[in-house]
């Protein structure tokens, strides 16, 4: 980075004013130049005006060292210029005090008064001397005026266009270097900022994957454990019903894999043309399991311990690109083929087959909604199922679901356990199904409520507003 004036200031060791000891060692030597010109020209003047010509050297060696206070105090400079000027002394103290003068950040308009101040004093004191010596010039009465005004002008105007241009540039370069500094001020912030956003993106991606995860397998497997917690029963007293069971457990468990397979297939793909196709035909393959991975929301069971695993190495893709693809590609294989309210009455069938007692009620005329809300209704009401195998296995089950004006509404309520019910057959929960129902309701502008009932049961419901599809 750059360094600006200040910090140079600081690491090259100035001294008093000067920024750079070479800066110091060069004013100095301007400084004795011109204390040695105007002591010779103190000298000269001395004489002629009849004064002691140690006092004529002493007054000029002290004006020409006031020189070296130019770059601190340089109207102070021009000023002593100015006002030794009569004495026709100090040239190059004139020359270099109007330069740093211009150069300065002196206001312009003092600037502008001072140098006319000095060249209505050099034209004057030129024109009067020249005019003594007119009796021994041959030329005209044009002379005398044309030679001053022009060494007035010689004497001042390049002096002040130099430092004007040197002091523009010279701020001109501060104010790039600034810019510089607050460039890469910024330009460091945002790449902070976008590594946060990198990071919330990676931790989102984890999310939404563990959320499709959840929504593929939990349903399936739920049922899983319950036909064959039927079938360790009735396997020897109805060997008919134990055939059932088990032909029940193994399409459940070729649907649950056909939609895993559907998952894996989007996760291991590095493009994301690739990875659509395997979640189309994934897709295809479970589209009567009535289950589907929803890009978008869902159930978020698993996202916690998923979200704490280690970042993937550098060297990989990045998560939040193949998050990314996954969810593309499963989002579009849902709204082709995903599930629907339609088929409602195939979800608690499954439930029935599995030994639920399910009384499923549905009000009102289904009208035309937007897919997002149709697989959204879906799945409040899968999870409702799905926790009623888990937590109360028995539970006799209540499903409604309302079309009204402008909104579908859907209720999963359970009663107490029955009191035979086996504790073991009770299923594992990660506890963040529900959270994620949550989430894909509002975040469609609806309303979820979950919670215990006073009979001691379970109760979960939503309202959300229809979309014209």
């Amino acid at each position: 980075m750059t360094t600006t004036g200040e910090i140079r200031h600081e690491t090259a060791g100035g001294l008093w004013w000067w920024d750079r000891r070479r800066s110091a060692v060069f004013d100095i030597g301007l400084a004795v130049v011109s204390a040695a010109e105007c002591a010779v020209e103190g000298f000269a003047f001395a004489r002629r005006g009849g004064l002691p010509v140690g006092v004529g050297v002493l007054v000029g060696l002290i004006v020409g060292a006031v020189l070296v206070l130019r770059r601190q105090w340089p109207i102070a400079v021009v000023l002593v210029s100015i006002a030794v000027s009569p004495a026709s002394m100090g040239f190059l103290l004139t020359v270099i005090g109007l330069y740093s003068l211009a150069a300065s950040d002196v206001p312009r308009r003092i600037t502008g008064c001072l140098a006319g101040m000095s060249l209505l004093g050099t034209l004057i004191v030129l024109w009067a001397r020249m005019a003594q010596d007119q009796d021994r010039l041959e030329f005209g009465g044009w002379f005398v005026p044309f030679v001053a005004v022009t060494m007035s002008l010689g004497v001042t105007g390049p002096p002040v266009c130099m430092g004007l241009y040197v002091g523009a540039r010279r701020r001109l370069m501060e104010s790039l270097t600034e810019r510089a500094d607050s460039l890469e001020r910024e330009l460091q912030l945002l790449a902070e900022r976008a590594e946060e956003r990198a990071e919330w993106a990676r931790n989102e991606e984890r999310t939404r994957i563990a959320r499709e995860m959840h929504d593929v397998v939990a349903h399936r497997v739920s049922l899983m454990v319950v036909h064959a917690a039927a079938l360790q029963a009735v396997a020897r007293k109805d060997p008919e019903k134990a055939v059932k069971n088990a032909a029940l457990v193994g399409d459940m468990g070729r649907q649950a894999l056909t939609e895993l397979r559907e998952m894996l297939g989007v996760l291991r793909s590095h493009e994301p043309k690739a990875a659509g196709g395997s979640s189309g035909s994934g897709a295809a393959a479970g589209s009567g399991s009535g289950s589907r991975g929803s890009a978008t929301s869902g159930s978020s069971s698993g996202s916690s311990s998923y979200a704490a695993s280690p970042s993937p190495s550098p060297s990989r893709e990045p998560l939040a690109a193949v998050g990314a693809a996954a969810a593309a590609a499963a989002f579009r294989a849902e709204v082709e083929q995903g599930p629907c309210l339609a088929e409602v009455d195939a979800l608690v069938e499954q439930s029935r087959a599995a030994g639920m007692v399910v009384d499923l009620s549905v009000e009102g005329e289904a009208v035309p909604c937007d897919r997002q809300v149709e697989q959204t209704a879906f799945r409040v009401i899968q999870e409702g199922l799905t926790n009623v195998h888990k937590h109360a296995p028995g539970a006799k089950t209540r499903v409604r679901l309302a079309h009204r004006p402008g909104e579908v509404a859907m209720q999963v309520e359970n009663g107490p356990s029955p009191d035979g019910a086996d504790d073991e057959a009770r299923l594992p929960s990660g506890g963040n199904g529900l959270v994620g129902m949550r989430e894909r309701v509002t975040a469609l502008g609806g309303v979820f409520v979950a919670g215990p009932t006073d009979s001691g049961g379970f109760r979960v419901s939503a309202v959300i507003p229809i979309r014209g599809s």
